[in-house]
């Protein structure tokens, strides 16, 4: 509660009334400074009776003020701490200077839900007309002087439990319910008010939008019970960075931001509002503090999660002048964030919102490419070092549209993930290169396992096994003769769960493999523990193997490790002969790249493999000229 009033001995009185003291206290000085502001003596000594619903506190935290320029100030600072004023007294009269309807105006532009009660002496003022400077009516009151005592504190009460069913309302349809942040709505309003004040003060403020990579995966391996326990511990520890004048960041000039400043826009997305930086350094700044504290494990129904936040920044004014562009702008920035990997950060550029709309149309396009037969499969043959034989095919995905062209699988495989478009699409695949793989099998020209790409969304899927399971059925593929190749960092993110569904898939015959070995956080202790097959040494190892010493000594660590425990090894990308050579040097099993044969469609597959199984071939040595040549 505030009360402004330029003579101290009113304010007392006030004091008196709203915070009474102990019993005991000296009643003649309380009666004398009753009777500057009250009608009479008999009100003025009169008892104060409690007020309906206050049983006898009769106390209420109550600032003073002796000016209408110091009551807005007040107003100001206490919105900026996150503790508005419920009730707020003002004296009509303040000379010199402006009166309290100037005082009501500029505190109902701050704050549009404070209630306002104007005292005055004067009676021929007209409250409808106070109620038209300051609307809206219904939160401003008037008062004639005289008053007695218990109608102040009667109308502080009953407006200020008005006050609180109110904000109890707004908080229902203002703020999370199950974080308690800010909602997406008010989060707008938040930042209109706070662009509002950036730009009468020339300063600048960021917006930063966040999402959690894999809080779909929680959900779906966990239970949504487990993805709403998520959420909550994010929003705590964000409100543990964004504590109320707390520095959110080692800067060289502190920031503050306010709890009010934080909001869950929905599902696993949250924004921050940083005011007053000194430039788009300083939000990275903080985005950094938030990735590095979002980023510490923590454990959910005995399983420990690592959460991998990515953040979009926009910075006003630079890159936007409203609430809604800055948001909009923050969005696009933490999707370029996410499709650079987990735990990024990317400042809004111009050039994104160009790449938004190339991406929707991309989406567009690819959502119904299934439909139309655009896309299609060519295979990768992989040979064996030691033979010279054909022993597995890589099913790549490709795909053709009228509009567009050729579309790389750089460009539209991450589209596919983001959108859940790789579920129908990696079923398809998993369907279409099995069945091949058993044409070839029955027309005796392949003999090896097909390999099939899974993605880190098909491996969460619950019905993934059965999925496997249904479409070796269907397809009649023996299972020992399907490969599931899964990048590492899809095994890193959930390692327990890797494990079972991996445990699960080698029950039923089918084999495994590590895709893109030594890019994640490799770990001989995990390799021990998972179920697979084969390793696949990344190309970017290969490329430098004969350039490199450190580069062909990983690989050779590579090679020996997986023999002893037992694991085959393939190397990808090899592209000339002393790479080759290299490798055979140190006894890998497979090889796989363009020097062997670049991927390749139904017709070109059959007559390689018609080539490379031509009788009268005998030695390893030959066969591989023969296919290299």
């Amino acid at each position: 509660m505030l009360v402004v009033d330029d003579e101290e001995s009113v304010r007392d009185a006030y004091r008196r009334i709203l915070n009474p003291p102990e019993s005991g206290a000296n009643r003649q000085a309380i009666d004398g400074l009753r009777a500057r502001l009250f009608r009479d003596a008999a009100d003025a000594a009169a008892p104060v009776r409690p007020a309906p619903g206050d049983p006898g506190a009769g106390r209420f935290d109550t600032e003073f003020c002796a000016g209408a320029q110091q009551a807005v100030d007040a107003v100001r600072t206490a919105l900026s701490q996150g503790r508005p004023f419920a009730v707020i007294f003002l004296d009509m009269r303040m000379p010199p200077g402006r009166d309290g309807v100037w005082a009501a105006a500029q505190i109902r532009d701050l704050d549009p839900d404070a209630e306002i009660v104007i005292c005055t002496a004067f009676s021929d003022i007209e409250p409808a007309e106070i109620a038209r400077r300051v609307p809206p009516e219904d939160k401003v009151f008037y008062l004639e002087k005289p008053l007695h005592p218990n109608e102040i504190k009667l109308i502080a009460t009953a407006l200020g439990q008005k006050w609180s069913a109110e904000r109890r309302i707004a908080k229902l349809a203002y703020f999370d319910s199950l974080t308690g942040l800010a909602n997406r709505g008010r989060f707008r309003e938040i930042l209109s008010v706070a662009i509002e004040v950036a730009q009468e003060s020339a300063e600048q403020l960021a917006v930063l939008y966040l999402d959690l990579d894999n809080f779909k995966r929680v959900n779906d391996s966990l239970g949504h019970s487990a993805g709403d326990e998520l959420l909550q511990i994010t929003a705590q520890r964000l409100r543990g960075i964004c504590r109320s004048g707390d520095v959110v960041a080692p800067l060289a000039a502190p920031i503050e931001c306010s709890r009010t400043d934080l909001a869950r826009l929905g599902g696993d997305e949250f924004a921050i509002l940083l005011r007053n930086i000194h430039g788009p350094e300083d939000a990275c700044a903080v985005s950094e503090r938030v990735i590095q504290v979002l980023q510490q494990p923590l454990r959910l129904s005995s399983n420990e999660i690592l959460m991998t936040p990515n953040i979009g920044i926009a910075v006003f004014p630079g890159t936007g002048t409203d609430a809604e562009t800055l948001c909009r702008h923050a969005d696009l920035a933490m999707y370029v964030a996410k499709r650079q990997g987990p735990g990024r950060i990317a400042l809004y550029e111009p050039g994104m919102n160009a790449r938004a709309v190339t991406r929707l149309r991309l989406e567009g396009h690819l959502r119904a490419a299934l439909g139309r037969g655009e896309l299609k499969l060519v295979y990768q043959p992989q040979v064996n070092l030691a033979t010279g034989g054909v022993t597995g095919l890589e099913a790549l995905l490709r795909w053709s549209n009228p509009a567009l062209g050729e579309v790389p699988p750089v460009e539209f495989i991450p589209v596919a993930e983001e959108t859940g478009l790789i579920l129908p699409i990696g079923a398809w695949v998993l369907e279409s290169a099995c069945r091949q793989a058993k044409a070839w099998h029955d027309a005796g020209l392949f003999a090896g396992r097909i390999g099939v790409n899974v993605s880190s969304l098909q491996l969460v899927e619950k019905d993934f096994v059965a999925l496997v399971t249904r479409t070796l059925q269907e397809t009649g593929l023996a299972p020992d003769l399907l490969e599931l190749e899964i990048t590492e960092s899809n095994v890193v993110r959930d390692e327990e769960r890797a494990m079972r569904i991996f445990a699960e898939i080698r029950q039923l015959g089918v084999s495994l493999a590590i895709d893109d070995f030594g890019t994640g956080y490799s770990s001989y202790a995990r390799l021990r523990q998972l179920s697979i097959n084969r390793l696949k040494i990344d190309r970017s190892f290969v490329a430098k193997i004969t350039a490199s010493a450190a580069d062909r000594a990983l690989v050779a660590g590579i090679i020996q490790m997986s023999k002893t425990l037992g694991l085959e090894v393939i190397a990808e990308g090899i592209e000339n002969l002393p790479q080759l050579l290299q490798l055979q040097e140190e006894r890998c099993d497979h090889a796989q790249g363009f020097l062997l044969s670049r991927p390749l469609d139904v017709a070109a597959a059959e007559a390689f493999l018609v080539t490379a199984g031509a009788r009268g071939v005998d030695s390893a040595t030959a066969r591989l000229r023969q296919i290299v040549e």
